[in-house]
C-alpha cells in the first residue's frame, strides 16, 4: 500500500462536479453502496451539492496526485426539525484509489468538520451487509453497530440490508446543544 501522504483533503466546490458524478455514477452502475439505480447527471450531481452547501453541511474531496480520488459529505439524517443534530455520512472513492487510506482521511476530516459545526450524532448508513471495508472503516473511527434492516433494497437481481452505524460528535448527547 501507498502511503496516505499522497491522499490531501480539501473542501470540495462546484468545479469538482465532473470528477465527482463519475465517481458516484461507477458505484451507482456497478456497487451496492447507493441504492440509486440510475447515476444522476453533473446537472443533479451540482444542485445536491449546493443543497448541502447551503444547508451549512461539510463536502470534501480527496485528492491523490492532483486527480479527485474521493469526495464525502455529511447531510441531514431525517429532515424533521428535531434531527437537526444529527448527520448521515456519505463516502465514495474511486475505484483505483482504493486501499490508499483516501476513505479513512475522508472520514476523519467529515467527523472533524461536522463537530466543528455543532453536530452532535453522526449515523452511516451502509448499502448491504457485505460492504465490510466501509463497515470497519467506520468501527475503525468509533462507530458502533446500532442495526440492520434486513432486505430492504432490491439492486441487481438480489436483496440487500443496511446497515446502521452511529457515533457520537464532540460531547454527543452529554450535553443540550
Amino acid at each position: 500500500m501507498r502511503g496516505m501522504s499522497s491522499v490531501s483533503i480539501r473542501p470540495a466546490t462546484l468545479a469538482d462536479v465532473p470528477a465527482i458524478t463519475r465517481i458516484y455514477a461507477q458505484s451507482v452502475s456497478t456497487g451496492t453502496a447507493s441504492f440509486e439505480l440510475e447515476p444522476p447527471d453533473e446537472a443533479e450531481m451540482a444542485r445536491r451539492m449546493q443543497a448541502l452547501f447551503d444547508g451549512g453541511y461539510p463536502y470534501i474531496v480527496a485528492e491523490i496526485a492532483g486527480a479527485i480520488a474521493g469526495y464525502a459529505y455529511a447531510g441531514s439524517y431525517r429532515p424533521r426539525p428535531a434531527y437537526r443534530f444529527s448527520v448521515e455520512d456519505s463516502i465514495y472513492v474511486d475505484p483505483s484509489a482504493q486501499r490508499r487510506g483516501a476513505g479513512r482521511l475522508l472520514l476523519e476530516r467529515l467527523i472533524e468538520e461536522c463537530e466543528r459545526r455543532g453536530f452532535r450524532q453522526m449515523v452511516a448508513v451502509i448499502g448491504d451487509s457485505a460492504q465490510t471495508p466501509s463497515i470497519e472503516l467506520h468501527r475503525a473511527l468509533g462507530f458502533r453497530m446500532v442495526g440492520t434492516v434486513e432486505n430492504v433494497g432490491y439492486k441487481f437481481g438480489r436483496w440487500l440490508d443496511s446497515v446502521n452505524m452511529q457515533r457520537a460528535l464532540g460531547p454527543g448527547a452529554t450535553t443540550k446543544p
